[in-house]
């Protein structure tokens, strides 16, 4: 599984995101791709330690039995349900949150594992940083293959 600590797929996600314009349409879901870039921005801030959502209660129940779904091999189902702190809904600039979202990627990347959040997701619970790495990776594909690139 790819993971966003490698240089390499910090690289081709980075070129992802310079790739979606004003006018890039979603495949699925409700986002407009302003919104998805400010969704996956967000959730950034959960890895990087930045926003610490509560654990909600389906959490504690499956959380750990669903983990692997974050960062295994195979690709996020469409339309899932989402963090509630991290869905986006109001009308956002492209430029602005294209722009954040890439610093958010680099400094995740170049602070590197030993500097992710020892908070619990607040879905899948405690991870380690390379769960983290493989997962954020795998958000952000999933992200990208949403609007086309």
């Amino acid at each position: 599984m790819n993971n966003i600590f490698e240089g390499l797929y910090t690289d081709q996600i980075l070129k992802r995101i310079g790739n979606l314009s004003v006018n890039s349409q979603a495949k699925w879901g409700k986002m407009d791709v302003s919104q998805m870039l400010a969704h996956c921005s967000s959730f950034q801030d959960i890895a990087m330690g930045y926003s610490l959502p509560q654990r909600g209660w389906l959490g504690l129940l499956v959380g750990r039995f669903a983990k692997p779904i974050f960062y295994n091999d195979k690709p996020l189902a469409h339309n899932m349900s989402t963090i509630s702190t991290i869905l986006i809904t109001d009308k956002r600039d492209f430029d602005i949150e294209r722009e954040k979202l890439k610093q958010k990627i680099i400094t995740f990347q170049k602070n590197g594992p030993e500097n992710c959040t020892r908070h619990p997701h607040p879905f899948f619970g405690k991870l380690i940083p390379e769960q983290w790495g493989k997962g954020i990776y795998k958000h952000l594909d999933h992200h990208l293959k949403q609007f086309g690139v």
